[in-house]
């Protein structure tokens, strides 16, 4: 397992689909030249979604082959698709950045957290059901998507109380300049440790 340095840190934006978690994660990496790790997934892209931007889109075969590898930091399944987090990316994205960022489901943002402990940060990002549902109407999810979603939309929020920083959103551009002084926070900790 990677050794996370004294100053590296990784922030993982967790919380319900369509709360505008990605959105968040990439106005703040902009400010802080955050480097993204990419999560591999069995499951088809949406209508508005990139391979190698927004997930890696795998076979099953091919997952479960890099699973047996032993290439995964950590996997999960879920509604009979597999997620997992290579553990060689999140070694890459350190050696150009001192802070890195995921978007995770709240089981995989667990299991980083088991592993690297205060090294990850827990920034839970939600809306309220119905704009939930209005955001994934409006990015033309489809009704069975969406469905699926809100099946987990009370387990997901259950999670908020277990994050170190909770954040609603209404307003993305708002909460990612509250998300960006939080992050501030740590960085001026980082310099206050390493001045002494």
């Amino acid at each position: 397992m990677y050794h996370v340095k004294e100053k590296e840190r990784i922030f993982i934006y967790t919380g319900p689909d369509g709360s505008g978690r990605k959105t968040i994660a990439k106005m703040v990496s902009t400010v802080f030249d955050m480097e993204t790790v990419i999560s591999y997934t069995t499951r088809k892209p949406r209508h508005y979604e990139t391979d190698g931007v927004d997930y890696h889109f795998i076979s099953e075969e091919k997952f479960l082959e890099m699973e047996k590898n032993g290439d995964f930091l950590e996997s999960v399944e879920i509604d009979g698709y597999h997620y997992g987090i290579r553990e060689i990316d999140v070694v890459k994205a350190f050696e150009k950045h001192n802070l890195i960022y995921l978007t995770l489901n709240p089981e995989g943002t667990e299991k980083l957290k088991k592993m690297y402990g205060d090294k990850v940060i827990r920034l839970f990002i939600y809306a309220d059901r119905e704009t939930v549902i209005a955001r994934q109407r409006e990015r033309q999810d489809s009704e069975e998507d969406i469905a699926r979603h809100l099946a987990h939309y009370d387990e997901i929020m259950s999670y908020k109380n277990e994050c170190e920083h909770v954040f609603e959103n209404f307003d993305s551009p708002q909460v990612s300049f509250q998300v960006s002084e939080v992050i501030e926070k740590y960085l001026e900790r980082n310099l206050i440790e390493t001045d002494y």
